[in-house]
């Protein structure tokens, strides 16, 4: 009877040991971010590609099991503007934000709350998580006020308040009721809705939500995903560390601009009220979160006080 062996190649080997080598480097990082509270808004193109959709859910679920606290907060633009174009409902955008009237708002929740919201939950336990869809309206989660925004106009330069609709600012959010997911194995995916003092529904910018909800739990990390690969400078070179002073000089002259600045302002604001530190993060780059905590070098631009 002759018996069977296993024989392993030498490209095998080397696949082994730098597998075995990245477990070594992630080690200390896994012990030093055990029990922390992550926030992280997940949007852009890694949540509309379903293999990045994947390897997220893989990286968050990873990171539960290892002792951490990550919280979830997705954005949702392109899909509610492709749901407004389908019902040919017609809307405008004022410095990056879509006015949304009552006809807006009601779609925005639809699409927040329901198809995106529950397409991220059901990722994440296909995958072998526990996660529970939420938005801001549960438990009062974020309660939020009308964002008003300022325009000078040209002819008169007399400052006018521009009219956004239910387009809100999370001016309290209740963390007691996220840290009760702390002690358990779920993970919360909340869905960027407040809830008015007067029962309104406000559509909230999902990386507004993530910075405040960063803050009241006084997360040790906030990453806000994007589809760049993070903070260039004049020369089109990725700056991996940079300090809130730093950034305000960069917007300043100029090297920081368009969609990037109010990310930038996130990331501040995070930093000053709490937050050990931000980070603006490539979300095209499959397991980018797995990259960022557990590795070396990171994986975008890290911001700290």
């Amino acid at each position: 009877m002759s018996e069977e062996y296993k024989t392993v190649t030498d490209a095998e080997k080397e696949v082994f040991l730098k597998k075995a080598a990245t477990l070594s480097e992630a080690l200390p990082y896994m012990r030093r971010y055990a029990g922390q509270t992550i926030v992280i808004k997940y949007g852009g193109h890694a949540m509309g590609d379903e293999n990045l959709a994947r390897s997220f859910a893989h990286d968050v679920v990873l990171m539960k099991q290892v002792g951490m606290n990550p919280v979830v907060v997705h954005g949702g633009g392109p899909q509610i503007g492709r749901m407004l174009d389908a019902l040919q409902i017609k809307s405008s955008f004022i410095d990056g934000l879509r006015v949304t009237d009552k006809d807006t708002i009601g779609i925005a929740e639809m699409v927040l709350c329901g198809s995106i919201n529950k397409a991220i939950v059901a990722s994440i336990n296909n995958v072998g998580g526990q996660a529970v869809g939420l938005s801001g309206k549960d438990s009062n989660l974020a309660i939020a006020e009308p964002l008003r925004r300022t325009r000078k106009d040209p002819d008169s330069n007399i400052e006018q308040v521009l009219d956004l609709g239910f387009v809100g600012y999370p001016k309290k959010v209740n963390a007691d009721f996220l840290r009760m997911f702390e002690k358990t194995d779920v993970i919360p995916v909340i869905a960027p809705i407040g809830l008015g003092e007067n029962g309104e529904t406000y559509n909230i910018n999902a990386d507004t939500m993530a910075g405040a909800i960063a803050e009241a739990l006084g997360a040790t990390r906030l990453l806000l995903l994007t589809d760049v690969t993070g903070v260039l400078d004049k020369k089109g070179n990725l700056i991996t560390e940079m300090t809130e002073e730093k950034a305000r000089a960069m917007i300043a002259d100029g090297t920081i601009s368009g969609g990037m600045i109010p990310k930038i302002d996130t990331c501040i604001h995070a930093v000053d009220h709490g937050v050990g530190a931000a980070v603006i993060i490539d979300g095209r780059v499959k397991h980018a979160l797995l990259l960022e905590l557990f590795t070396e070098h990171g994986a975008g631009t890290f911001i700290r006080r």
